[in-house]
């Protein structure tokens, strides 16, 4: 078993309301014109990631998982039936579709993978940028589909404005939507089942409106206001049964724990420096990420960088 540190390299995704900043600003390498999503940290089907430094270079990492064996996640991660999370970097240069995810239980039943509890860190935004986070009041059933039908839906939505560095923490069930001009960090259950609710009448590629999942989302939602958002402390921008994730600034020389219970997930969101782990060392840029196997001991990052650490 190879426990070095391994810089990942993304499935980058072309959704129609992506952008370009991923490319120009993220360094992310791709023959798309747009970048609306990077998967950092996958290994679901629909887009994994590819290792890039080390003995493993050019697996991905589901086979890498598969060849390094089950340890180098360690047990917390093990003691889910799929990996558990997945992390994306998303440029939202237009509106996203309202939409909402289910829970564990209707998703495995009905979609055959987890659903999606997520959190989402501001890394840039435009000015007066705002999204849709859960419904603004209590609304029946019966009122939901009505406006689901009439397209009266935002009138309901709780519209937030955003500054650069808030963070939101999103339950399976609620109704949301990242809005133009916003560029975000997302740490999620590894899930690709989104419901549109309402999507502009936009149409994709192919000259046709895209697929919204009426009834799904209407026996999903969450048809009462989000929860208050919870104070921040030690860094931990979001904590749950899922994932814990923290917002490190590092400047000069930070010294880091590894764990032998879980993987660790380091992504790159400004700055340059560098990563020493035993013999392994690592350059580190804008838009790096990189995975540390589940192990004991200690590793150092020199240099003046903002990441997102994230583990189970």
């Amino acid at each position: 078993m190879d426990l070095s540190p391994i810089k990942l390299a993304p499935a980058v995704k072309d959704y129609l309301w992506g952008g370009t900043k991923l490319i120009t600003e993220f360094n992310k390498k791709t023959e798309l014109d747009k970048a609306a999503e990077s998967w950092e940290l996958s290994t679901h089907k629909d887009g994994p990631s590819t290792v890039v430094t080390g003995s493993f270079k050019g697996k991905t990492l589901p086979q890498y998982i598969e060849e390094n064996g089950k340890d180098c996640i360690g047990k917390k991660a093990a003691a889910f039936d799929f990996f558990p999370i997945l992390i994306k970097l998303i440029d939202a240069k237009d509106n996203l579709s309202i939409q909402v995810h289910p829970d564990d239980e209707y998703a495995l039943k009905n979609e055959h993978e987890y659903g999606k509890t997520e959190m989402w860190y501001i890394v840039d935004c435009e000015k007066d940028s705002y999204l849709y986070y859960g419904l603004n009041r209590e609304i029946s059933k019966e009122e939901f589909a009505e406006r689901i039908s009439n397209n009266t839906i935002l009138e309901v939505l709780n519209k937030v404005p955003v500054h650069k560095g808030d963070v939101f923490f999103i339950p399976s069930g609620t109704i949301h939507a990242i809005c133009a001009g916003i560029l975000i960090c997302e740490i999620q259950q590894n899930s690709n089942t989104t419901y549109r609710v309402y999507d502009y009448n936009r149409v994709g590629a192919d000259g046709k409106c895209r697929e919204l999942h009426i009834d799904k989302a209407i026996a999903v939602t969450s048809l009462c206001p989000p929860p208050k958002q919870e104070q921040r402390t030690d860094n931990v921008l979001a904590s749950c049964k899922y994932f814990t994730v923290k917002k490190l600034e590092c400047d000069g020389h930070t010294e880091l724990a590894a764990c032998k219970d879980c993987f660790r997930s380091i992504i790159v969101l400004d700055g340059s420096g560098t990563l020493r782990m035993g013999e392994t060392v690592l350059e580190l840029n804008k838009g790096d990420s990189v995975f540390i196997p589940a192990q004991e001991g200690n590793y150092t990052i020199d240099g003046k960088l903002d990441i997102i650490l994230s583990y189970v």
